[in-house]
């Protein structure tokens, strides 16, 4: 199981990582921070990334926040790291 922490910036032109600020990453988001959103498409941006179903993807804090920590079953913490990396 791997965790990652991200700052979201809703309403981006597309959805990527866009680095680093200190232990998080910038998650741009292309959805808006509007009923669940930008948390759907945070769920399916990992999901995609990581190769695996959207039920295994889930924001374990910051929900309504743009701090999120977001947790991703059925994958090993340093294989998330180098997708990221």
């Amino acid at each position: 199981m791997a965790r990652i922490t991200v700052k979201v910036h809703a309403r981006a032109r597309r959805t990527g990582i866009a680095g680093r600020l200190g232990e998080a990453w910038k998650l741009d988001l292309a959805a808006p921070p509007v009923d669940g959103k930008a948390n759907e498409e945070c769920v399916r941006f990992f999901a995609e990334l990581a190769g695996v179903p959207r039920s295994r993807v889930r924001i374990v804090t910051g929900a309504t926040g743009r701090m999120k920590v977001v947790e991703i079953a059925g994958i090993p913490q340093q294989d998330l790291e180098r997708l990221l990396g």
